[in-house]
């Protein structure tokens, strides 16, 4: 079957073959059996009812889906929702975080059948039965690119095995979080975990999404929370909280900039203490 995917945005992991848009139908349209209206973000949902509106008037089938409308994805379908080289082994999490819509749309953790790629998507990949994550690093050794780890390690998880994975597989470089106090001093811990395994930030490999703009937040408070994540041994990535109607305030969205691609992280980081 030839499926269209429309998106509301393109995002680094959008599909560009033939059949992936980003907008109303072109004026020629390529032979296809049905159109999925794939979306990802609730603040898109207006423009992917408009999108949906639009590709009905070709007289092909249209169904809308994604992660916006809070439903539990299935088995991972490589190349369809997502450039080939991503891939997803597992969905859902068992924390209970109060900002975050993976448990409310995809329940407790499960693992996938796995699939060939080397960017990984997982929820909380560490969290996986050790049989999950090994044969996972088999598959990524297999691979030509060296493998990304978009997220999915939890700090409080790491163990000194999952340090010799990671080393092995040479990974280009992987993500934690630091989204709530808690999650410090497990940062601390994995990041002493990392460097006794040989792996120090300044291969540029351990990185961390730092969470801010919350509610309560301040960028006095952020900052600190930036810099003393560099101080565990990660690259501070800052991510910005978002309602579900993407609604964010202009003077975060200016700080968060200072903080999201490297150049000016490490420029931030130039009077800190380098490891």
């Amino acid at each position: 079957m030839r499926i269209a995917r429309v998106f509301p945005r393109r995002t680094t992991a959008t599909p560009d073959d033939e059949l992936a848009f980003t907008g109303p139908p072109p004026k020629v349209i390529p032979e296809i059996d049905e159109v999925h209206v794939s979306v990802a973000f609730t603040y898109d949902l207006e423009k992917a009812y408009q999108l949906v509106e639009s590709w009905m008037k070709t007289g092909r089938p249209v169904k809308v889906g994604g992660p916006a409308f809070n439903v539990p994805g299935g088995n991972f379908m490589p190349g369809l929702y997502l450039r080939p080289g991503f891939i997803i082994t597992s969905r859902g999490c068992n924390n209970q975080c109060w900002f975050c819509s993976v448990p409310k749309r995809e329940g407790a953790l499960r693992e996938l059948p796995i699939t060939e790629g080397h960017i990984v998507l997982d929820d909380n990949l560490l969290a996986c039965s050790e049989t999950h994550i090994r044969a996972v690093f088999d598959m990524l050794k297999t691979q030509k690119e060296r493998p990304i780890f978009t997220g999915g390690l939890e700090a409080r998880l790491l163990r000194s095995w999952h340090v010799d994975l990671l080393r092995e597989s040479k990974a280009q470089r992987f993500y934690c979080a630091y989204d709530t106090p808690r999650d410090y001093e497990p940062l601390v811990q994995a990041g002493k975990l990392l460097e006794a395994g040989g792996i120090t930030r300044k291969s540029r490999k351990p990185n961390c999404y730092v969470l801010i703009g919350y509610r309560g937040d301040t960028i006095e408070k952020a900052e600190k929370r930036l810099r003393n994540t560099w101080a565990a041994g990660f690259a501070p990535f800052a991510m910005l909280y978002r309602d579900e109607q993407g609604e964010v305030n202009r003077e975060w969205r200016q700080f968060q900039r200072l903080w999201a691609r490297p150049h000016s992280i490490f420029s931030q980081l130039k009077a800190d203490t380098l490891a």
